[in-house]
């Protein structure tokens, strides 16, 4: 529910730091661990036995929306989309994104199931 249309977020530093705060109070929730008590976000992750995935899943999410995206729609064009693009870290421009798009295989691979760093931008 938290995540419900991430695809089309548009992320800046804050946000992000929103988000990843909000994950270790989910996973400090979970395990019954008091805002009071002394530990560390390694150690909670730990307890868990997960990484923090939150800004992943986004990224892995908007990967996929706009190659469809890309894919259906040829034409249009627009502030919006840009700033999708943006988003994806790849500054070769939108011809680029376009080329590897339509072809599945390539954008699975570029952006596909481990969509690498998450990159930080400020807007």
């Amino acid at each position: 529910i938290a995540l419900y249309g991430a695809e089309t977020w548009t992320l800046r530093a804050v946000d992000q730091k929103h988000l990843e705060s909000f994950e270790m109070w989910s996973w400090r929730r979970m395990e019954k661990i008091s805002w009071t008590d002394y530990v560390r976000n390694e150690e909670v992750l730990i307890r868990v036995s997960e990484q923090r995935t939150v800004l992943h899943e986004i990224r892995k999410r908007k990967a996929n929306w706009i190659g469809h995206i890309l894919r259906e729609v040829t034409r249009r064009r627009g502030r919006k989309r840009k700033k999708m693009l943006d988003d994806l870290g790849d500054r070769r421009g939108y011809f680029h994104l376009k080329e590897k798009a339509l072809d599945c295989i390539k954008w699975r691979k570029c952006f596909g199931r481990d969509c690498g760093p998450v990159v930080l931008t400020d807007y």
